[in-house]
């Protein structure tokens, strides 16, 4: 049964509009208000809208020949072919049993329906009413088996509910039925959108001299070993990057050997430390250095995003690093997809550039970070995999993302040539 809407200024109009154009019976199953005409929301007029069917019966004599009006929406709509097949995977047993306890009543000459008044024709739109109900609040649905599969591979990946979603949606328009029966192109597909739903953070290509590079998070994520990390991979050099002139400073003073840790990094590497309680402090040691060094790194204290008085008073110590300070928050990849959005959204009074994903060594699944990107639209700039001080850093990229993904048929020279990284992957200074 095809459903088609019309409109009008009111279901008389709507009515009318129909028999014009259709000359043959029909039935009402909804209506709605809606706003007609205007310009950018403006000069538009209260009108109707509904969704009528038409009546099996074999002559049509008058708009009204049943007793009641029928009225819908101007735009009639017909399912195409390949919307038609995803629509049969939507009905359940029981509709179609309803269906043909419609048609049944139905079925009668259009005179006999005349004939018995309103009772007969209320009892069609009753039953089409019930039905309707049914496809819209009630009964299980039956999904295309792609979208089954494609569920389950989303969420053994540690993906968001509304991520999760929000992929079926687009699986739902944007492929025909023809290519939902291969999953491969479905999965391809998938890898593309995931893949394009998050950024990496684009470096300055000339980095202002001294860059202050501030690494904020959570306690128990690794900030101390990845400054140390970066105070490694840009102090002591790499093949495609000279060394540059590195100071780290740590602001916390309060946790059992974590101005030592610090140290002891920087007595290896012949990297100089600072140690800093309170904002004056900060700010005097980035004056007293700026001119003999190219980066401050600084170690933040570890706090709950959920202490927001600590926050605020690490804030405070933190404005001594001045307005050319950048911020990066650091997210270990084991934590949840919840946590990590309430963790963003914590610090968002920091006015981080990036995110800086650690401990992704500590997980098989990456589905939970990727859904927090992508919901709050923050840029990734490293990973860190391990505990090795420099090895285990490098820039983030998108297929280092998706080969990480658990289940996936991946095709890595095809991924790569979609999101090529060239030298985004290296580090660079200038």
């Amino acid at each position: 049964m095809e459903m088609y809407t019309e409109q009008g200024l009111n279901r008389k109009e709507c009515e009318l509009k129909i028999y014009e154009k259709y000359k043959k019976p029909f039935h009402i199953l909804k209506e709605r208000n809606v706003r007609l005409g205007g310009f950018l929301g403006l000069f538009s007029r209260q009108g109707v809208q509904v969704e009528f069917y038409f009546s099996p019966a074999a002559s049509y004599k008058s708009p009204v020949t049943h007793g009641y009006q029928n009225s819908l929406p101007i735009s009639w709509q017909v399912l195409d072919a390949g919307e038609k097949s995803r629509r049969q995977y939507m009905q359940t047993p029981d509709l179609e049993e309803e269906k043909r306890k419609v048609l049944a009543v139905a079925g009668k000459s259009y005179e006999q329906i005349a004939a018995s008044g309103r009772e007969a024709s209320q009892q069609i739109l009753d039953s089409l009413k019930e039905i309707n109900e049914k496809l819209d609040t009630g009964g299980k649905k039956e999904e295309h088996p792609a979208f089954v599969q494609a569920e389950e591979l989303l969420r053994n990946n540690d993906f968001s509910d509304k991520y999760i979603n929000g992929m079926l949606e687009k699986l739902r328009k944007e492929l025909p039925l023809e290519k939902l029966d291969n999953f491969d192109i479905v999965q391809d597909h998938l890898l593309e959108w995931i893949g394009e739903s998050f950024e990496i953070y684009a470096e300055n290509p000339v980095p202002r001299k001294p860059k202050i590079m501030v690494l904020i998070g959570p306690t128990g994520v690794g900030k101390t070993t990845t400054v140390a990390k970066l105070a490694a991979i840009f102090g002591i050099g790499t093949e495609n990057m000279a060394a540059i002139d590195v100071r780290m400073i740590t602001i916390d003073a309060f946790r059992i050997g974590a101005k030592e840790q610090l140290e002891s990094y920087g007595n290896i590497m012949q990297i100089n430390v600072s140690c800093v309680d309170n904002r004056q402090d900060l700010r005097k040691q980035i004056a007293i250095h700026s001119e003999a060094t190219d980066l401050f790194l600084i170690d933040t204290i570890g706090k709950s995003p959920k202490d927001a008085a600590k926050l605020g008073e690490m804030k405070e110590i933190l404005d001594g690093a001045g307005r050319a300070a950048e911020f990066h928050l650091v997210i270990g990849a084991t934590t949840k997809s919840s946590d990590i959005e309430d963790i963003m959204r914590q610090f968002e009074p920091f006015n981080y550039k990036s995110i800086l994903l650690t401990k992704l060594d500590e997980t098989e699944h990456v589905g939970n970070v990727i859904s927090a990107l992508a919901e709050k639209k923050k840029p990734v700039s490293y990973i860190t995999e391990g505990q090795k001080v420099p090895n285990d850093i490098r820039k983030a990229t998108v297929v280092r993302f998706l080969i990480n993904l658990d289940g996936f048929k991946i095709n890595r020279e095809k991924i790569e040539n979609r999101f090529p990284a060239g030298e985004a992957d290296q580090f660079k200074w200038s």
